[in-house]
Parts: structure tokens; C-alpha cells; sequence
């Protein structure tokens, strides 16, 4: 967890999905930046967002080279994107979900999995 992804994580313990937002332009912003890409400024809100999404490209890991993911090939990580801002996605896990029925375009929404003491956000079939 770095500065910039503290409010995140935060968010995240408490069972949202919350997203730097820009309080000048109003931009939703993600992964977090320093400076607000679209009018410079630096000041900042993390705002929950609405947990549904669409996949948008997405892999089926059959091998995974870290440890705590090596039991539970395979699975599905993917770019979600919001429908909150043309353009803004997060990238997560994919549950629940044969790997065979996941497909671009498909609609998912947030679920969370507690991850080696930490709460993670992740996105199952809707």
C-alpha cells in the first residue's frame, strides 16, 4: 500500500470501491495519480463508484508464477470498465465464473475476498 492507494485499500476494508476523483474537473481518476491528468490540480476526493462493470479484456492464468495464486489456477483477471466515465476501468479478479463462460462484454459486479489479511475487490458474473 502506497500513499496513493491507501484511500483504496481503505475503502476497500470497509466493502466499497472507492476511486480518486478530481475535485476541480470532476475526472475519475485510476490508478491514482499525483496530479490530476485533465486539469493539473492536485486536489482529490476518493468517491465510491456504483460496483457494476463491464469486462473488457481479460486472461485465464493457468500458471501463475506468485504463490498465493499457484492453488487456485485456473483464473480470470481482467480490465472491468465502469460505467461511471468513458474510459475507467480497474483491473481485478474474476469469481465465480468458469473461465470458459467469461467474454468481452460480459456484465459482472463487485464482490471482495479477504486475501492474506487484507480485503481485496474482485467482480463476479451478474
Amino acid at each position: 500500500m502506497t500513499g496513493l492507494s491507501r484511500h483504496y485499500w481503505e475503502g476497500a476494508s470497509r466493502g466499497e470501491l472507492v476511486i480518486q476523483r478530481c475535485r476541480a474537473c470532476r475526472r475519475w481518476i485510476h490508478f491514482p495519480e499525483p496530479i490530476c491528468p485533465s486539469c493539473g490540480t492536485a486536489d482529490f476526493t476518493f468517491e465510491p463508484v456504483s460496483g457494476e462493470g463491464r469486462i473488457e479484456t481479460f486472461s485465464v492464468i493457468h500458471r501463475s508464477f506468485v504463490p498465493a495464486f499457484a492453488e487456485r489456477t485456473p483464473y480470470i483477471i481482467a480490465w472491468i470498465g465502469l460505467p461511471e466515465q468513458e474510459g475507467l476501468r480497474v483491473f481485478a479478479n474474476v469469481t465465480g465464473c468458469d473461465p470458459a463462460e467469461i467474454a468481452i462484454g460480459m456484465p459482472v459486479e463487485l464482490c471482495f475476498e479477504e486475501r492474506d489479511g487484507r480485503t481485496v475487490p474482485n467482480f463476479t458474473k451478474r
